[in-house]
């Protein structure tokens, strides 16, 4: 179902819920909100998936059979905060990104916020803007782009080879942003565009971070070696003590908690064993969608599979039942 013919490049949060709201009343679909899974196990007997699902609200477990199965919890499900020596006795305040609400809160504190991605920058500048000194932990090489930048690229790369189109967005990215090694953030080797695609790891988007690290109102900084109290030691041996430490260090995928006879399909981590475009089948009837780091497009592409062959499944069996 495509969006409206008015509908903007970028979509706002409130028109992407509401086409959310349209498609599942087009499609007749009825999500079971407030409800965790517990377990999926494969009966081997019967050759089904018996799921358990507990309402929330409730706390009623309710019993699912089904012939198909597709994990489709996506690879950020829970919060992934790195080990940190001395981390547990930080004396002020630790949390993840996923439960920053502002920086209205942290005005006139010291802040640090370990993790140079999209919301990493994007906290670090709300913090800066709201009047908290702010740092940055810059752990690996990243590419910085902006809007602009990213959607020409994303156009020419249907009709140009990546490597051709990933040189001249970085041409672009130096030609906006300039050398930024000497502030401490180091582009990868390889393009924006092909590292997103072998890694998942997306550039990048500036909303204005770049221009306070410049002026030295953001500092950045390398890895953590260990905190102590309120203090923070860099690999360079430089310390500073912090107020509020927040971690945009990414999430993790917990499907192997709860999926079991998954082994077909995931590995350790609860994400696929196989390769993109390999990786979205497993045995029993067992799928994943989003589970790639290929983004929406990536879903997409798993979703349009994952049909097909549920389809291509159900009309075999009725074949061969006639």
């Amino acid at each position: 179902m495509s969006y409206p013919a008015d509908a903007p490049t970028y979509i706002p949060k409130d028109q992407f819920v509401k086409y959310l709201d349209s498609y599942i009343e087009r499609f007749d679909i009825q999500p079971k909100y407030n409800t965790a899974i517990e377990s999926c196990t494969h009966d081997e007997g019967k050759d089904c998936w018996i799921s358990l699902a507990c309402d929330v609200t409730t706390s009623v477990v309710v019993r699912y059979k089904s012939k198909f199965l597709v994990v489709g919890s996506g690879e950020n499900s829970a919060a992934n905060i790195p080990v940190i020596p001395g981390l547990h006795d930080f004396t002020g305040e630790a949390i993840h990104s996923s439960l920053y609400k502002s920086g209205a809160a942290y005005s006139g504190k010291n802040a640090l916020v370990v993790g140079c991605g999209n919301s990493g920058m994007e906290i670090a500048y709300d913090l800066a803007s709201h009047g908290a000194n702010t740092s940055i932990v810059v752990r690996s090489p990243v590419h910085v782009m902006t809007k602009e930048i990213i959607r020409l690229g994303m156009t020419l790369v249907q009709h140009t080879p990546v490597n051709i189109v990933d040189d001249l967005l970085v041409r672009m990215s130096n030609f906006v942003f300039g050398d930024l090694s000497r502030h401490g953030i180091v582009k990868p080797k390889a393009g924006p565009l092909l590292l997103k695609e072998k890694t998942g790891r997306s550039a990048v988007i500036d909303v204005g971070t770049v221009g306070l690290i410049k002026k030295g109102i953001i500092k950045v900084h390398g890895n953590i070696s260990k905190i102590n109290g309120n203090v923070v030691e860099f690999e360079d041996k430089k310390e500073s003590s912090f107020d509020v430490i927040v971690f945009a260090t990414g999430y993790k995928s917990m499907a192997n908690t709860w999926l079991k006879n998954g082994e077909s399909m995931l590995n350790n981590d609860g994400l696929p064993k196989k390769e993109f475009p390999n990786h979205w089948k497993g045995a029993n009837g067992l799928y994943c969608a989003g589970l790639a780091r290929r983004g929406l497009a990536g879903i997409a592409i798993d979703a349009k599979n994952i049909a097909n062959d549920i389809l291509s499944t159900y009309n075999t069996n009725r074949f061969e039942m006639n």
